[in-house]
């Protein structure tokens, strides 16, 4: 009776780690040994794991590349700028969100997002509106960059 016991205790032990390594390879994180799953950037299928375009990704980072970076994150399709500040204007900063919403290369997959703030008397930042136009020059450059990346890796 007791070989019994332990055989079944056994079995439901191989089970259960076959049924975690099935379980782990499809998180993405750690390769699966039956094939499939596994880290997307280590494979061919990068370009199926992220759901953002690349041209609106890459010309987001290059038209945003004079403020600093905090965050990116290519799988989500979120850049998070840090404050900027201009040299002319010491009194005032800026932040941008870009949010790409889109796998294909669309004016209507982006959206940015742009949050001001000016120093008062005392020297503490104050929130301030920024303009409505600066979001849609932003969202236009980056598409106007964007097709013209697309157009050059056509081109060769």
């Amino acid at each position: 009776m007791p070989f019994v016991c332990a055989e079944r205790i056994r079995s439901g032990l191989i089970a259960g780690v076959a049924m975690g390594a099935l379980a782990l390879g499809g998180c993405g994180t750690v390769p699966n040994p039956f094939g499939g799953g596994g880290d997307p950037r280590s494979s061919n299928e990068s370009a199926a794991a992220i759901a953002v375009n690349g041209y609106l990704w890459r010309a987001s980072l290059d038209t945003l590349s004079f403020m600093p970076l905090s965050s990116a994150d290519p799988y989500g399709g979120v850049i998070v700028t840090d404050w900027y500040v201009n040299p002319e204007k010491p009194d005032e900063r800026f932040k941008c969100t870009v949010y790409i919403l889109d796998s294909r290369l669309r004016a209507d997959g982006l959206n940015v997002a742009v949050f001001k703030q000016t120093r008062d008397a005392s020297g503490a930042w104050v929130d301030q509106p920024a303009a409505g136009q600066t979001e849609v020059d932003i969202e236009n450059s980056i598409l106007t960059r964007a097709r013209q990346l697309r157009l050059s890796n056509i081109r060769g």
